[in-house]
C-alpha cells in the first residue's frame, strides 16, 4: 500500500498516462486508496476461488511436472488456502520440498499445521459421551504432535460448523469439504444436536480469546475439555427418538384420547360461560358495583395524600390579591420547568394563596399523585417562584375534585356552619373581580377573607368577604360613565 504522498506523486501520471502503458494496481485494502485515485481508475473486485477450482489447478500442475501426490493431501491444501490460488501454490511447493517431489497427507498436515480430521472427530465424540479421561488423552496427543493450540481450536470450530451445516444441507458441505465426509463424520452428525453444537462453539470462542493473552495455553485446553464433557447437553436426539417410538403403543394412545376428550369438555364449558352474560342482565349490577368500589378506592387513595395540616394555615392568610399574583406569573413559571415537569403541571392551576404558601389543584388525580411524590418538581417550582416573585412560598397540591369540599370543611370549622347558605345569601356582584370569579365557578365555596391588622377573627369572615365583594371597581365605573353599560363588557383576567 502506497502512502498518501506517493499516491499524490502518482496522480499526475495517472491523469495523463503514456499511450503504450497500462497501470494495474492491486491491493487487499481498497478502503485505504484515496478518492482521487479511485475516480481515475477502473475497479475490479476479485472474489475467492472455490476449493474445487484450486484442487483442479494443483492437479493440472502436478500432472504436468510428473509429481506423485495423494488426493487427500491436495484437498487439505485447497481447503487451507481459503480461496487464494497463490497461497495454495505456496503450500503445495513447501509440501513438495518436504517429500522429495512427492505430496503426502502427513507433509500437508505438517506444512499447514492442521490437526488430523479423525482426531477432531474422536475428540468431539468423546466430549458428547462425557468421556473426560479419553478426551484429555486426545488433547495431549495433539499437543505432543507439536500442533498449535490456537490452530486446534480453530479447526475444531470449523468441524462444528461443518456438522451444523451438514444437518441442514448435505450437498453444500460435501462441495465445500471436497468430498472429505467419511462414515465417522456422518455418524457424529446424527448423534449430536444443534444445541450441543451451539454450546461447544460458544465455549471454543471464549477459550480462543483467552489464548491470545496467556503463555499457558495447554492449561486452557485441558480446562476446556473438562468443561465440555460436563455440559448439560446429553443426547436429546436419542431421548426424542425413544419418546416417538413409545407414542404408538396402546397405553400412550389411550392417554392421548383422554386428553383430547378433556380438551373438548373445556371448550364446551367455555362457550356456555361466555353465553350467560348475553342471555341475562343480572351480571350488569355486579360490574357497576365493582366499578363504584374501584372509584371509591381511588378517592380514598387520593384523600390519604391530601396534606390538610399544610392547607389550613395557608387558607388562614389567603387573599384574592395573592392568588391573582400567582395566577399572573404561573405561565412564566411553567416555561421555566423541564419538558417532563411541564407534562405533569400542564393541567394545574393555583386556587388559593397567602403569605405563607400557595395551593395548586390538579384536574386529574393521577397527575396529582405523580406531583405529590416528586420532590424534584417541588424544588423546581420553589426555585422558579423565588426568581420570579422574590419569595419561596410553600406549595401544596390538591386534586381539583376534592378542592370544593376542602374549602367548605375549612369554612365550617372556622365559624361557618353552612358555607352554601353564606354564599347564596350574598348579593350578586357585578363590578368586582371577586364577583366575576365566583360567576365563572358557581357553587364553589367562597375564598377565605384577608386577615385584619389585629389578627384573624373567625366570626368576621363572612362580613369581611361581603365587604370585599361589595366594594366597587373604580376602573369599571369610570369606563361605564365614559362609554355606557351597553358597550363595556367586564371579563375576568
Amino acid at each position: 500500500m502506497l502512502s498518501t504522498g506517493a499516491f499524490n506523486a502518482l496522480l499526475k501520471t495517472l491523469e495523463e498516462p503514456p499511450a503504450n502503458v497500462i497501470f494495474i494496481l492491486a491491493t487487499t485494502e481498497p478502503h485505504k486508496i484515496p478518492a482521487t485515485i479511485i475516480s481515475r481508475t477502473q475497479r475490479f473486485d476479485f472474489k475467492r476461488i472455490k476449493p474445487k477450482t484450486i484442487l483442479d489447478r494443483m492437479e493440472y500442475i502436478l500432472n504436468q511436472k510428473d509429481v506423485e501426490y495423494e488426493e487427500k493431501a491436495l484437498r487439505l491444501i485447497a481447503k487451507s488456502a481459503e480461496g487464494g490460488m497463490r497461497d495454495a501454490l505456496s503450500i503445495l511447493d513447501q509440501a513438495m520440498s518436504y517429500g522429495d517431489n512427492q505430496i503426502t497427507y502427513d507433509n500437508a498436515l505438517l506444512v499447514t499445521g492442521s490437526v488430523k480430521n479423525n482426531l477432531l472427530l474422536d475428540y468431539l465424540d468423546q466430549v458428547i459421551d462425557g468421556q473426560t479421561k479419553a478426551a484429555l488423552e486426545t488433547i495431549q496427543a495433539i499437543l505432543d504432535d507439536g500442533k498449535d493450540p490456537k490452530r486446534f481450536v480453530e479447526d475444531l470450530t470449523s468441524t462444528c460448523q461443518d456438522l451444523l451445516l451438514y444437518k441442514q444441507d448435505t450437498e453444500m458441505v460435501e462441495e465445500l469439504e471436497l468430498g472429505i465426509v467419511d462414515d465417522k463424520f456422518k455418524h457424529l452428525s446424527e448423534v449430536i444436536s444443534d444445541q450441543q453444537i451451539y454450546g461447544i462453539v460458544e465455549a471454543l470462542n471464549d477459550v480462543l480469546n483467552a489464548l491470545r493473552f496467556t503463555t499457558n495455553q495447554d492449561v486452557y485446553l485441558e480446562v476446556l475439555t473438562v468443561k465440555l464433557t460436563h455440559l448439560p447437553m446429553q443426547s436429546t436426539n436419542s431421548e426424542a427418538s425413544v419418546v416417538n417410538n413409545n407414542v404408538n403403543t396402546p397405553e400412550y394412545q389411550d392417554l392421548f384420547d383422554t386428553i383430547q376428550s378433556l380438551q373438548n369438555q373445556v371448550k364446551d364449558l367455555t362457550k356456555k360461560v361466555n353465553q350467560q352474560p348475553i342471555q341475562g342482565s343480572t351480571p350488569e349490577p355486579v360490574h357497576e358495583t365493582k366499578r363504584s368500589n374501584t372509584t371509591t378506592g381511588t378517592k380514598k387513595s387520593v384523600d390519604a395524600k391530601i396534606e390538610l395540616a399544610k392547607i389550613y394555615p395557608i387558607l388562614d392568610s389567603a387573599t384574592r390579591n395573592k392568588l391573582n399574583q400567582f395566577k399572573q406569573v404561573w405561565p412564566d413559571l411553567m416555561d421555566s420547568l423541564s419538558v417532563t415537569q411541564r407534562a405533569v403541571m400542564h393541567v394545574s392551576t393555583p386556587v388559593a394563596a397567602g403569605d405563607d404558601g400557595v395551593i395548586v389543584s390538579f384536574e386529574y388525580p393521577f397527575l396529582f399523585q405523580k406531583a405529590q411524590s416528586d420532590a424534584d418538581l417541588k424544588d423546581a417550582l420553589e426555585n422558579g417562584l423565588d426568581r420570579i416573585v422574590g419569595q419561596v412560598p410553600q406549595i401544596v397540591f390538591v386534586p381539583e375534585s376534592q378542592w370544593p369540599s376542602i374549602r367548605s370543611d375549612y369554612l365550617s370549622k372556622n365559624g361557618h356552619p353552612d358555607a352554601s347558605v353564606t354564599e347564596n345569601s350574598k348579593p350578586k356582584p357585578t363590578n368586582s373581580s371577586e364577583g366575576d370569579v365566583q360567576q365563572a365557578n358557581p357553587g364553589e365555596p367562597p375564598l377565605p377573607p384577608e386577615p385584619s391588622d389585629s389578627g384573624t377573627n373567625n366570626s368576621g369572615l363572612t362580613d369581611q368577604l361581603q365587604n370585599e365583594n361589595q366594594q366597587p371597581n373604580l376602573v369599571v365605573q369610570k369606563a361605564e360613565e365614559l362609554f355606557g353599560n351597553e358597550i363595556v363588557d367586564v371579563k375576568n383576567d
